[in-house]
């Protein structure tokens, strides 16, 4: 059974049809690329699957579970976590503290520990200090830690961003447009860094991404979209030449 099954998913934004059809089996340990032309329905996929809008149609199971009627939060701690195509930490809050919130679900002392901050609560404060100090080091932020997050720059805050997505133990790990905003050594850096992190984490990875050279190098499979629906799908090789995808990023040369 594929650990992400998504069968006839359709969305409508009251008569404007933002997804049509949309089929996919996401087996364990894959790493495959959603791609297609800006307004293609490739970020509304993302927020159906994590809760975030409920599907017109369709069904989503994740490792057997119906996600339909779920919440966001429901969603994440069946293990499903993202990104977003704008960063979203908080930007007046420390580095480490961004990442150490992504902890709260885990906790497992009482509220009255808490108020006393007594029994397990200070074990389990530690112990998540610990954790995202590690996550962070990971991402080669680690010195960042006290600093605000509004301070760092653009492609470390992305790494800032995945190392929090990372704390909530997911196993698929939605990145929306992780190298929006990147040089291309960043982008050289970051696809080492994805691998890296579904190797070294156990993580099944779907991706989306306009950065064509990051896709093509690290995705396994590929599906584009455009206007709602499902163009193609295959490799990269047989994305590439495909005569579809071609016309909906370059247009109809007969036109």
């Amino acid at each position: 059974m594929a650990l992400l099954q998504i069968s006839g998913l359709t969305h409508f934004f009251g008569g404007l049809r933002a997804v049509y059809g949309f089929d996919l089996d996401l087996n364990e340990g894959e790493l495959i690329g959603l791609i297609g032309p800006n307004g293609a329905g490739k970020t509304t996929v993302f927020n159906l699957v994590t809760g975030i809008y409920q599907p017109t149609e369709g069904t989503i199971q994740f490792n057997g579970d119906n996600l339909i009627g779920l919440q966001p939060h429901q969603i994440a701690a069946k293990g499903i976590c993202r990104t977003f195509q704008t960063i979203r930490l908080f930007s007046n809050v420390s580095v480490l503290d961004n990442v150490r919130i992504a902890f709260y679900s885990q906790i497992r002392s009482s509220l009255l520990e808490a108020l006393l901050r007594a029994g397990r609560v200070l074990g389990e404060d530690k112990e998540f200090t610990q954790e995202a100090m590690r996550l962070l080091e990971i991402f080669n932020v680690g010195h960042y830690a006290q600093e605000l997050a509004r301070n760092l720059p653009y492609g470390e805050q992305r790494r800032v961003e995945i190392a929090r997505a990372l704390a909530t133990k997911p196993r698929l790990l939605l990145l929306d447009e992780p190298a929006a905003g990147m040089n291309p050594g960043e982008i050289d850096r970051l696809m080492d860094l994805i691998h890296y992190i579904r190797d070294q984490f156990g993580l099944t990875i779907f991706l989306i991404e306009h950065q064509m050279r990051l896709v093509m190098r690290i995705c396994e499979r590929i599906k584009v979209m455009d206007f709602g629906e499902t163009i193609a799908e295959g490799s990269c090789q047989e994305v590439r030449t495909n005569p579809r995808v071609l016309k909906a990023y370059l247009g109809d040369e007969t036109e």
